[in-house]
């Protein structure tokens, strides 16, 4: 027959090796302190358990009172740990469950009834599972399935918690019977644990594998999508359905002299020019768009449109606002322009190399006009057969922002008079 003392040894057996499990864990990744803090958990509890199944050999204030807080404060390091998983801050109900049992075994009609203490005990432990219900849940909303079924196993465990609490005090069973009793609780609480550990380690698989995903798509120095980032949010982009804009527009950047740039400056202030044009383009391209690095100084953004001056109005206002910050090298201040090819095609032609070729050909049209200024292929351009040899005069030059805002003042003066 199991009694509370076996079901108790077998727990601290599983705990401390969860425990250890995590502890490596923690060593081979550093950077993840929930690792440590559950690693804590599990040794805490098993400490309690251990406490609790010396009663008779250890004084009752160390295997009743301390034991048993000590026990459940393993249940608040495992809710802190999934808090600083999700970089969340840490909030005073997680030492609920230890705070329950001092304040409920401090009752007198609690502290020498071994039923009662049971009573409290569970309860304590169904506040503990039901906060890790709502700590699993990410603050950002993500929805990802291992959480889903790592809340419901957590609710799981409130409910058996719970149920144990009422079946006790409605049975009011013997000191013996309740004994045993407690042994298959203690053994059906860990299992519940386990296949919470379990689905925890889902969720760091899936944590770990989206974590790759995004390095693999990711410039590491600017921060931006890379190559083939740009090219799997360029299939997205075509791939969405009739309701939205019917054109893409391919915004192409090329940073002007930018081997001037390296070879003046260094090659840091080259990376400081990237990392500043990539902060400020992406803040002006639409989230409904993709922007990233082509490779060297040149990036692009593919962008959808209703209107070709949509393209346009992006463009200039990203070249406007990279030539007018002060860049710092040292103590010298870096001159940095952009020239910007632009090719616009109908969503349901459009093609990845068609696009990107006429937009490279606009690019090289603005470096011709003279760098620092935008040259945009249209619909019409862009369904003719493409010239092997670029022309000088191809594309429409669009007037910078100074041009615009200067005519508009000519405009207004000649109003007036």
């Amino acid at each position: 027959m199991l009694n509370m003392t076996t079901g108790l040894t077998i727990w601290c057996s599983e705990a401390v090796t969860l425990a250890t499990v995590l502890l490596l864990a923690w060593r081979h990744d550093r950077k993840s302190p929930f690792y440590l803090i559950w690693a804590l958990g599990f040794a805490v509890s098993a400490v309690g358990f251990a406490l609790v199944a010396a009663r008779g050999i250890l004084p009752d204030i160390w295997s009743i009172q301390i034991g048993n807080a000590v026990a459940l404060l393993g249940e608040s390091a495992w809710i802190i740990g999934f808090r600083f998983m999700d970089k969340r801050r840490l909030e005073w109900s997680a030492f609920l469950p230890p705070a329950i049992w001092l304040i409920g075994v401090s009752l007198p009609w609690v502290t020498g009834n071994f039923v009662h203490r049971v009573i409290v005990y569970d309860l304590a432990g169904a506040v503990g599972a039901t906060l890790l219900a709502f700590a699993v849940q990410p603050g950002d909303g993500r929805r990802e399935p291992a959480r889903a079924q790592l809340g419901i196993i957590f609710v799981a465990l409130a409910c058996f918690c719970f149920g144990s609490a009422l079946w006790m005090a409605f049975m009011a069973p013997r000191l013996e019977q309740a004994m045993i009793y407690r042994g298959y609780m203690a053994l059906g609480y860990a299992l519940l644990v386990i296949v919470a550990i379990v689905l925890n380690g889902k969720l760091l698989m899936e944590r770990a594998e989206r974590r790759w995903r995004a390095i693999s798509i990711t410039d590491t120095l600017t921060g931006v999508l890379n190559r083939r980032g740009l090219q799997e949010s360029y299939e997205i982009l075509v791939g969405e359905g009739p309701q939205k804009p019917q054109k893409l527009a391919a915004l192409l950047f090329d940073l002007d002299h930018f081997k001037k740039i390296n070879d003046h400056y260094g090659h840091q202030a080259g990376d400081t020019v990237l990392v500043e044009f990539a902060r400020i383009a992406r803040q002006f391209v639409p989230r409904s768009g993709a922007f990233g690095r082509m490779g060297g100084e040149e990036f692009v953004a593919f962008v959808p449109i209703n209107e070709q001056s949509q393209a346009e109005a992006l463009a200039e206002t990203i070249r406007a606002d990279f030539c007018r910050v002060p860049l710092l090298a040292g103590r010298s201040l870096v001159p940095a322009t952009v020239s910007i090819g632009v090719a616009i095609m109908p969503r349901d032609a459009v093609s990845w190399d068609r696009l990107v070729s006429f937009a490279d050909r606009a690019l090289y049209a603005a470096k011709r006009a003279g760098r620092n200024c935008t040259i945009v292929f249209n619909e019409m351009e862009t369904a003719k057969d493409v010239d092997p040899t670029p022309v000088a005069d191809e594309g429409e030059l669009v007037p910078t922002l100074d041009d615009q805002i200067h005519a508009l003042r000519r405009m207004g003066t000649l109003a007036r008079m």
